[in-house]
């Protein structure tokens, strides 16, 4: 027996060893590759337009011009003028019956619409209006800037009626959420509340875009895509995407690489003549050729 043990007892070390061995190659590979995204933005990046880029055309007209770019997500705001059909009253002032024609136009074109840009004033009740006309739509998400003393208020809201809430910046001395720390503020304790990372707005106060990204990790919920000719400007106007200072490529990977699976819009504010529609193909084309490039 004695004699018969010790290659028993060599075999189970041998066997021991190999797969400590391999358990630890499997832990090495797992530490490595943890932090390689694994999302395809050409599937996970919702990609569209929001309509105030054809904010001087009625909702209808918006619509044909979005389907000509050939995008299919939306994001409409409640201060577009709705179409003839509807007297040209505003979205925000529509009723339940009104509001149900505009979905009609846009399931009619194939379009998508998950979120809506809302805007209310200094009172609970006129936030109310808002959400319930973005619950209407049946949005995963509103856009807005929340007034500072109403995160509480507006937090609330969101939870009651099932939707998230991405907040905008406009650029210094238009909006307090300029700089993406006020914006991370605003987040903390309002489990409702993510970001709209509008990556032309930040440089017009001197924030570069692609340091905003990495500070709101985790906490992007939507992009306006545009671009600008230069930094710390704010009285200057966006330029197409591709042709000012925002450096894309960067930012698209450092999305990828959080993992962001979210929506993407086009936004233009600037006018040109006769529309938006000739620039914002261009952006069309710019985006598919910077996802291709990810790959």
């Amino acid at each position: 027996m004695k004699k018969n043990i010790l290659p028993f007892l060599l075999l189970i070390t041998f066997f021991t060893a190999c797969n400590n061995a391999s358990q630890k190659t499997v832990s090495e590979n797992t530490d490595s590759t943890s932090t390689i995204s694994i999302i395809d933005p050409a599937k996970d990046w919702k990609f569209g337009i929001a309509l105030w880029t054809f904010h001087t055309f009625n909702f209808p007209e918006s619509l044909d011009k979005v389907d000509s770019a050939g995008v299919v997500y939306i994001e409409p705001n409640t201060f577009h003028k709705s179409g003839p059909e509807l007297k040209d009253t505003i979205v925000g002032q529509l009723s339940l019956a009104g509001i149900d024609k505009l979905k009609a136009m846009i399931n009619k074109k194939g379009l998508k619409m998950e979120s809506i840009y809302i805007n209310g004033d200094s009172t609970v009740l006129s936030w109310k209006k808002q959400f319930e006309i973005a619950k209407q739509f049946g949005v995963q998400f509103v856009t807005t800037e929340p007034p500072l003393n109403m995160w509480d208020s507006i937090d609330s809201l969101a939870s009651a009626y099932g939707v998230k809430v991405a907040i905008h910046e406009h650029w210094k001395g238009m909006s307090h959420y300029w700089n993406p720390d006020t914006v991370l503020l605003a987040i903390k304790g309002h489990p409702n509340f993510g970001a709209c990372a509008d990556l032309g707005h930040w440089p017009k106060s001197g924030i570069n875009p692609l340091e905003a990204i990495k500070k709101l990790k985790g906490h992007i919920i939507g992009i306006h895509l545009k671009d600008i000719a230069a930094f710390n400007d704010p009285a200057l106007r966006d330029v197409p995407v591709g042709t000012g200072v925002v450096d894309f490529p960067a930012i698209f990977s450092e999305l990828k690489k959080q993992n962001f699976k979210g929506h993407i819009y086009i936004e233009r504010d600037a006018e040109d003549l006769p529309s938006n529609l000739p620039s914002v193909i261009k952006t069309v084309k710019y985006y598919n050729d910077q996802l291709s490039k990810l790959k």
